[in-house]
């Protein structure tokens, strides 16, 4: 029973070594396409193929529930250089939260009136979670409608999402209120 048990132990251990073995697509000098665990010597760029799910790397350290949440109520946060104090406070908000979401930099007139046309708001901070758009920052409604997109009221210990890229400073157009 014994030896059965140790048997079983070792193929189990060894199950995750074959899936984790690479898949390799390559052309031959004929130009013919193949794919195998491992590119023939005569191989034309090969290139390793990676079957891991569509999660990025950096939403490895996120909880399901927020992977979950991301991928069906992305969240944006559109800001403005002229918005000052608001945007701080609704960058944190949603940093507190553990909220990953990109930020939009609204500088140029074509940037607002993209902005404008698309969402139909003009005042910054401005949030999309999904396909809703939240004009201004009130707290209770973007509390509220990140609820219902399945977002946590709190991150999790030691959860943060990125900061979001420094852009060049640029040189903002005359920008309509």
């Amino acid at each position: 029973m014994k030896t059965i048990w140790l048997a079983f132990c070792f193929l189990i251990a060894a199950s995750g070594y074959v899936h984790g073995a690479g898949l390799y697509k390559w052309i031959d000098k004929n130009g013919k396409v193949h794919y195998g665990d491992q590119p023939a010597e005569d191989a034309v760029n090969p290139e390793q193929k990676n079957f891991s799910s569509n999660v990025t790397a950096s939403d490895d350290d996120l909880p399901y529930s927020v992977r979950k949440a991301k991928s069906d109520f992305p969240v944006t946060l559109y800001v403005a250089s002229n918005c000052g104090d608001l945007c701080i406070q609704a960058r944190a908000m949603l940093n507190k939260r553990g909220i990953p979401f990109a930020e939009k930099n609204l500088v140029t007139k074509e940037d607002y009136s993209a902005f404008k046309a698309k969402y139909g708001g003009s005042s910054t901070p401005s949030l999309t979670v999904g396909k809703t758009l939240l004009s201004g920052f009130e707290v209770g409604a973007w509390n509220n409608e990140l609820d219902i997109a399945g977002y946590p009221k709190t991150a999790p210990f030691g959860v943060r999402p990125a900061k979001p890229a420094e852009e060049k400073p640029v040189t903002p157009a005359e920008v309509p209120k």
